[in-house]
């Protein structure tokens, strides 16, 4: 076990949480570890690497120790998210059980960030957060990335508070079952543009032509 020190002469464990819990449902009191010395962010970066590449850890949960690490793309996607009413839970959940603005969606968040930009990622989201009920359960990885390629380069990034209302009657439950239902499996790219198309087409038929051209 990889553990370093921390305050009030305690230790954190860097590696090795599953041997532990291990050793202690057996009854076994003692195990051999190996002390370095690092401080938080770099255990939060060792355990980022260890576990990303042996441990099944969750995205989110390893976003979560990048962030602790002083990860600067990370610091940048948890601003876009505090800006758009997003939380990234840290956990895997059922759709049905989030709350508005909560995700898992962490990958795809982090490549409309690469790709499109902060302001474009941030309207992309609000389009979802801030608009009908908030719509719960689906900050979705496909929607994120079909709203970005909708919005990406477009006039319509910029209108602001007419972009949302115009978003207010896009039935996202609706569109989701009119391209999912019926299929056993569709290649998340094939959802991405499919989500991207019914987008452009709803915002024409909702926005006046001064907007469009705006």
């Amino acid at each position: 076990m990889i553990v370093a020190p921390v305050e009030g002469g305690l230790y954190a464990i860097v590696d090795g949480q599953h041997r532990t819990t291990a050793a202690m449902l057996r009854g076994i009191e003692l195990i051999p570890c190996q002390i370095v010395q690092a401080d938080r962010a770099q255990q939060a970066a060792a355990y980022a690497a260890v576990n990303g590449n042996i441990t099944k850890t969750t995205a989110q949960q390893l976003f979560y120790a990048r962030l602790a690490a002083g990860d600067t793309h990370a610091k940048d996607l948890m601003d876009v998210c505090a800006a758009a009413g997003v939380e990234i839970v840290r956990r895997n959940m059922v759709s049905t059980k989030m709350k508005p603005g909560q995700t898992q969606a962490v990958g795809a968040l982090s490549r409309c960030l690469q790709r499109y930009g902060r302001e474009t990622l941030i309207t992309a989201l609000q389009c979802i957060t801030e608009t009908a009920d908030g719509n719960p359960g689906f900050v979705r990885a496909t929607i994120i990335e079909g709203l970005c390629e909708a919005l990406g380069g477009s006039p319509w990034v910029n209108l602001g508070e007419a972009l949302l209302r115009a978003m207010d009657d896009f039935s996202f439950p609706d569109v989701w079952g009119e391209i999912t239902d019926g299929h056993d499996k569709l290649f998340p790219a094939t959802v991405c543009t499919m989500i991207a198309n019914k987008v452009t087409e709803h915002l024409k038929a909702r926005l006046t032509p001064s907007q469009q051209a705006a």
